[in-house]
């Protein structure tokens, strides 16, 4: 989220030779068009005409009213108001459906002066359709701030997910706990685990990833933190194109934050490990998402970061290494740094190793970091069409989703801008489809965003998405969370029977941790690959299961998984459109009867 202004950064020589190498291997890669250098309209949608929309707006009548609130109407023009908030995605009572947090924002005192804060909602996945509002119920109105970002884990090992909410000037743990009546509710702990300090600390949460980091198999927590606005630094920025009016002011005005890493000790408590790891304080954290990059079987953690370069910290044995711009991924084509926002791994090109996908700001391209070889990656978004959207758009959520079950992953991203008045975009965007096909012997995402459904119609200020099988039938669906607008939730309408797929939940040994593994499943003349992670998307938590479109075959052959920090396990004899839970040194894969997964052991 940023101006016109830019920063250009030299790559090593090593990085543009295989940069330029991978030009040429993937073949010609079409040059920028005028129109999407000029910053003009985007290219219009793909007509599809085969078959309903995609995805259904179910909101209406199921129970879900949450509106994340920002404190816009105060008319502050605060980079505070600007990020918005996040979903998660959490089977908080093990009945086998995916209950939604939902963090709650914020606003201004009647004199602008002071902020104050809306507890994070708590929606129970009811099975049918519907959802009940167990805020209350389970404690979750009790605490209240600025918040933003949700991320999800069982941080203790004792069977139940619990939640990290970040915020302006705080960070919220809450642990799931029995409330003695045979139900479920959340305790506020992040000062006795050792992840909060003082509440008047000035750090400003957005992103939080959980991830075994140092493989003593506990969950540990990464944040990222932005810049240092405060009501003592809020300079006053014009309206763009005129010397009166006020808007929201650029993150370059400010100073960037380092992000936090906390170690779990084992016990449910954590140290902060920021210092020892000697993680960058050059970056504006928005986005993160912790996945095992380099095939080494140990979670890195990729960082998306606003006006300034992105970060990849690769995992050697629990110590961590920045290798952003040695890698390829931190900046644009040109060696800018972009105004980072969402961000995703997954194999869109079929290759056995993980993608890193980025959301940007108006005027800039979103980045798909394509792997060439362990750790070295080269821009492919042009030749994959992504550039074609144009540079009107301001990305948030996003996320690499297999929509239709064909065994390639598309993506999904969600659009708003933060300024209040752009210049050649709208302040309300609308949401983008991209379909993953074969074109000229290649992989190329077709904007079907007409085909998405009446939502991906609508002009919104998108920010949080999260992707997850709500009803259990093996078709991903979508929560998208906006600034100052309801929550809605999209459920997957492509037709059962025609394409089918296999969904895995991974358990690690004893509960631990398993951001970081990787998954593949063994088809007649392919192989499908796909990666456990923490974090992703955007302030937001997504469904953890892994799921595998089969496209019209039902023939399953092996299915391997590479633990993290551990060995490579196999199953046979799974059976296409069912669930399986996946234990870690156990032989016998479980499979699920029913509809919704029977609670952990």
């Amino acid at each position: 989220m940023h101006t016109p202004s830019r920063k250009r950064i030299s790559r090593p020589p090593l990085v543009a030779l295989v940069l330029a190498a991978s030009t040429i291997a993937s073949g010609c890669k079409p040059a920028t068009s005028p129109s999407i250098a000029a910053g003009k309209a985007p290219i219009q949608p793909t007509a599809d005409a085969r078959g309903p929309p995609w995805f259904r707006d179910v909101t209406a009548g199921c129970g879900l009213d949450f509106t994340y609130t920002s404190g816009e109407e105060a008319n502050r023009y605060t980079l505070l108001e600007s990020l918005g908030g996040g979903v998660g995605l959490i089977d908080y009572d093990r009945d086998g459906w995916f209950d939604l947090v939902l963090p709650g924002g914020g606003g201004f005192d009647s004199e602008g002066s002071r902020i104050h804060g809306r507890p994070t909602g708590l929606f129970r996945n009811l099975g049918n359709g519907k959802f009940a509002n167990v805020t209350e119920a389970t404690g979750l109105d009790r605490v209240s701030f600025y918040s933003h970002g949700c991320a999800a884990a069982d941080y203790d090992r004792d069977g139940w997910p619990d939640f990290a909410v970040t915020g302006y000037g705080r960070l919220a743990l809450f642990h799931n706990t029995d409330d003695g009546q045979g139900g479920r509710k959340f305790e506020e702990v992040a000062q006795p685990a050792g992840i909060d300090g003082p509440h008047d600390d000035p750090l400003w949460g957005a992103s939080a990833a959980w991830g075994d980091i140092d493989g003593n198999g506990y969950a540990d927590l990464f944040v990222c933190h932005y810049t240092d606005w405060s009501f003592a630094n809020d300079p006053i920025c014009p309206k763009a194109g005129t010397p009166h009016g006020r808007d929201v002011c650029p993150p370059q005005r400010f100073q960037p934050q380092r992000g936090s890493l906390f170690l779990s000790n084992g016990d449910g408590t954590f140290h902060d490990a920021t210092q020892q790891q000697s993680l960058r304080a050059e970056g504006c954290g928005l986005g993160a998402v912790i996945v095992d990059v380099d095939g080494n079987s140990q979670p890195d953690i990729y960082v998306a970061n606003d006006a300034t370069p992105n970060f990849l910290y690769i995992n050697l044995q629990g110590r961590l290494e920045e290798r952003g711009l040695a890698a390829g991924v931190a900046l644009d084509e040109e060696g800018d740094y972009d105004g980072s926002m969402g961000v995703d791994a997954g194999d869109p090109h079929g290759t056995g190793r993980p993608a890193l996908w980025v959301t940007n700001f108006q005027g800039e391209v979103h980045a798909l970091y394509a792997q060439i070889e362990p750790g070295l990656f080269y821009h492919d978004e042009k030749a994959a069409g992504i550039a074609a959207l144009g540079r009107r758009y301001v990305g948030f959520g996003t996320g690499f989703v297999d929509a239709d079950n064909d065994g390639w992953e598309d993506l999904v991203i969600v659009n708003g801008h933060v300024q209040r008045f752009p210049v050649e975009a709208s302040y309300r965007q609308r949401a983008v489809l991209l379909h993953n096909v074969e074109r000229n012997g290649r992989r190329f995402f077709d904007n079907i965003s007409s085909q998405g459904g009446a939502y991906f119609e609508r002009e919104l200020l998108g920010r949080g998405l999260a992707i997850g099988d709500l009803n259990n039938d093996g078709w991903p669906d979508l929560v998208i969370s906006h600034s100052n607008s309801p929550v809605v939730v999209l459920m997957n309408e492509r037709v059962p029977g025609e394409n089918h797929w296999l969904g895995v939940e991974l358990v690690g040994r004893d509960r631990r941790d398993v951001a970081g593994a990787t998954a593949t499943v063994e088809l007649e003349g392919r192989r499908l690959t796909r990666y456990a992670k923490g974090g992703g998307s955007y302030l937001s938590s997504s469904d953890r299961r892994l799921l595998f479109g089969l496209g019209p075959t039902q023939k399953i052959g092996r299915l391997s998984v590479h633990w993290p920090w551990g060995q490579i396990q196999h199953w046979e004899g799974l059976i296409a459109d069912n669930y399986y839970r996946l234990r870690e040194g156990e032989p016998q894969a479980d499979r699920q009867t029913s509809a919704a997964a029977p609670p952990h052991d």
